[in-house]
């Protein structure tokens, strides 16, 4: 039988098809690959949609939001990591939890900001029960990234703004890896990586990609 957190035959074939996919679509970071097949995707939607967890898209998670695509999560993370381990890592946008979970299971310490309450509350309390202690969190706008723990070895937005706040910029370390989508809603969207050497800050394009906005203020 299946338990809540789905350590079962029927559960973890489904996964392992999963990580299949991200493999041929170019992941090839094995402890990404690793993380996320370990990591029980469906806990983190509404149960109407469990059995669609495993598929390659992105799902509502309500509050206007949604938890990513596992390509993207997986894409995301792999460019973060780099051919590294960072110790300090700001997630903005904590959303349903789930980039969180795949992030404290790969580096030292994950600080998340999350500008709506019961989203993260949920998030904290689905990470409680998967033994991932190495995460703290904070209620706040997003685009105001978390200084009193800064610098971070990396930053990742999952959400977009339309352009890069200037406070995520002033928060990574020399040397880090801020990984983030911009473009506003109804634009053409693309993922960005932004390394930080002394005062410069060099950026490199990747692909297109569509998320909900990173919204200013207005914290619930």
């Amino acid at each position: 039988m299946n338990s809540h957190l789905g350590i079962g035959m029927t559960s973890q074939r489904t996964r392992d098809r999963l990580i299949d996919r991200l493999r041929e679509k170019g992941i090839a970071n094995e402890a990404v690959l690793e993380a996320m097949r370990r990591t029980p995707r469906h806990i983190f939607v509404d149960e109407a949609l469990a059995t669609r967890a495993y598929e390659d898209t992105a799902l509502p998670i309500g509050s206007g939001q949604t938890i990513s695509q596992p390509y993207i999560v997986a894409r995301m993370t792999e460019v973060l990591l780099g051919s590294g381990c960072p110790q300090r890592v700001l997630e903005v946008g904590t959303g349903c939890g789930y980039q969180t979970a795949i992030l404290a299971q790969l580096v030292g310490e994950v600080f998340s900001v999350e500008r709506i309450a019961p989203l993260q509350q949920r998030a904290r309390n689905l990470l409680y029960e998967l033994r991932l202690t190495n995460v703290r969190y904070q209620h706040s706008d997003g685009n105001w990234g978390w200084k009193k723990h800064a610098p971070y070895d990396g930053i990742i937005v999952t959400a977009a703004p339309e352009n890069v706040p200037p406070e995520l910029l002033e928060q990574l370390a020399d040397g880090g890896r801020l990984v983030i989508p911009t473009g506003g809603q109804g634009q053409a969207q693309r993922l960005r990586l932004i390394t930080r050497q002394g005062d410069e800050f060099n950026e490199t394009l990747l692909e297109a990609v569509s998320f909900v906005p990173l919204v200013q203020g207005d914290i619930s």
